[in-house]
C-alpha cells in the first residue's frame, strides 16, 4: 500500500460520465453524471452526481482516509462503516460495511495514462449474488 500521503492522488480533479461505456447488472444506467475527488487534509472526499433514466438528480458525498480500515459511516440502513484503501497508485478502492458485514465494494482503476477511470461496483446481496455495475469516466480538462 501507498503512504497516506500520497494515495489516490493521481484519481484527484473531476470526472465527467461516459453513459455509453456502463455496463449495469442492476439497476439503469444513469443519464448523465459527474464525480470529483480531492483532497482534505488525510482524508479523500468523493462527490458523485447523476441524473437517472427518470430524469431524477441524485447528488452524494462521503469522505475517509486511504489506509484500509473501516470507519464510522453515517449511511443510515445501508452502511454503517467505510473503508478505503488505495494499493497502487492506479487503483482505488471503497468498501461498504453494515454491523460488520462487506456489502459493496467500488473499484477505480486509472486507465489510458489516467486520462480514464473505471468505477466498477459490486454488491453483495443475501443470496450470496453478487451483481456487478460498471462505469467509464473520462477526465474533465
Amino acid at each position: 500500500m501507498i503512504s497516506i500521503a500520497k494515495a489516490g492522488e493521481r484519481f484527484l480533479g473531476d470526472w465527467i460520465l461516459e453513459v455509453e461505456r456502463c455496463h449495469y447488472e442492476q439497476g439503469s444506467p444513469p443519464r448523465s453524471g459527474s464525480y470529483r475527488i480531492e483532497r482534505d487534509g488525510e482524508e479523500l472526499v468523493f462527490h458523485m452526481k447523476w441524473v437517472d433514466v427518470e430524469g431524477e438528480i441524485f447528488n452524494l458525498s462521503f469522505r475517509g482516509i486511504p489506509d484500509g480500515e473501516p470507519r464510522p459511516y453515517k449511511g443510515g440502513d445501508l452502511a454503517d462503516h467505510l473503508s478505503l484503501d488505495a494499493p497502487s497508485p492506479t487503483k482505488l478502492n471503497s468498501s461498504a460495511y453494515l454491523k460488520g458485514v462487506e456489502l459493496m465494494i467500488a473499484t477505480r482503476t486509472l486507465v489510458d495514462g489516467g486520462q480514464h477511470m473505471v468505477l466498477t461496483q459490486t454488491i453483495i446481496l443475501p443470496d450470496g449474488s453478487k451483481p456487478t455495475n460498471s462505469t467509464r469516466y473520462r477526465r474533465k480538462v
